[in-house]
């Protein structure tokens, strides 16, 4: 049991030591892409060869939806998001978005940066309400 009298699952454990040992490694000069328990011990294990950079660009993604999180979007107890979702439309929504903010780029602000930022951050919630079976 935790500091809180909830009890952990062998998974929720699990994730906790390979967020830990994200935080303690990696071997010198060599950044981590993932980690994975092996016989019970975490081991580091190094990705791939980028060509496109990327690491760097999944983890500014990560950043900017964090950011995201601080903002206004998430003041409240629920995302305007989570609402549309609920109501039936949130793929209709998410892909919308997408197609706004790709066919933005390039118009609004010039090749604006954020724009692709903003494609990328609706996929990935694209790919949630999917992964939900949402509609």
């Amino acid at each position: 049991m935790d500091d809180f009298g909830q009890s952990w699952t062998d998974k929720q454990w699990d994730m906790w030591r390979i967020e830990m040992a994200k935080q303690i490694y990696p071997p010198k000069g060599t950044p981590i892409q993932d980690c994975k328990i092996s016989n019970g011990s975490i081991e580091a294990t190094k990705g791939p060869e980028y060509k496109f950079n990327e690491g760097a660009l999944v983890a500014e993604i990560k950043a900017y939806i964090d950011k995201t999180y601080d903002a206004h979007y998430s003041q409240g107890k629920y995302q305007a998001t989570e609402m549309i979702e609920d109501a039936g439309h949130g793929m209709g929504f998410a892909i919308g978005n997408i197609m706004k903010y790709a066919f933005r780029y390039g118009k609004k602000d010039g090749t604006n940066r954020a724009d692709l930022l903003k494609v990328i951050h609706y996929g990935i919630i694209a790919l949630a309400i999917h992964d939900r079976g949402g509609k």
